[in-house]
């Protein structure tokens, strides 16, 4: 299920900055040679994520679920001088790519990549962040939500994507829906934070700790 009507996504593409020339090149070659490509952030989200970050200006940024670095290097772009962005990666085999286009987008010295289990690697970083991206397995997404929100500073951003899932938000009862929406659920229960549950792409949850 498409959110937004395919022609409108061209339409917006063609009307936004377009992709760099590094992330141009990461994503024809995630959809010609990773399986599940579509995982990838893309153009539109992509930008959007770097306005995000150029807004912030974060100092420390924590992204759960690498997979081929396209949104690492978008979150990247709005860095403070002295900021580093730590992605965390579950599969080990993407970890060369990975490298391989944060090195030549120059941000070697501005994102750190961590090759594990995220529940693992979390409670071991001892930072305070301004923005935490979500983008991992959806079982999880509660569970790293609690994880992080006390290292999120106060006024900061936590932000999770694929909260529609396709659409199946709407009448799916499988469990990695059901996840989901017990994920959107708690945010909006959580009168700690202020949300806004974005339909681009497949849905972007932003939430903000009061």
């Amino acid at each position: 299920m498409y959110i937004v009507h395919q022609e409108i996504e061209k339409y917006a593409a063609a009307h936004s900055t377009p992709e760099s020339e590094v992330l141009g090149r990461l994503n024809r070659d995630t959809y010609a040679n990773v399986l599940q490509a579509r995982m990838l952030s893309g153009h539109l989200q992509g930008n959007m994520l770097a306005t995000f970050s150029q807004m912030l200006r974060p100092r420390r940024v924590l992204e759960i679920g690498t997979f081929t670095g396209y949104s690492a290097i978008c979150l990247a772009q709005g860095l403070a001088e002295d900021g580093l962005l730590y992605t965390l990666e579950v599969n080990e085999e993407m970890e060369e790519m990975i490298s391989k286009y944060i090195s030549e987008a120059g941000l070697s010295s501005k994102i750190k990549l961590l090759i594990g289990n995220a529940m693992q690697l979390i409670p071991a970083l001892d930072e305070t962040f301004d923005m935490v991206f979500i983008d991992a397995d959806k079982l999880n997404y509660a569970n790293y939500y609690d994880l992080v929100f006390d290292k999120v500073r106060k006024g900061g951003f936590i932000i999770a994507d694929n909260v529609l899932w396709y659409g199946k938000v709407l009448d799916k009862q499988d469990k990695d829906t059901q996840a989901i929406r017990h994920f959107n659920e708690k945010i909006q229960q959580d009168e700690r934070v202020s949300n806004t549950l974005l339909p681009l792409r497949d849905g972007l949850m932003i939430a903000q700790k009061l």
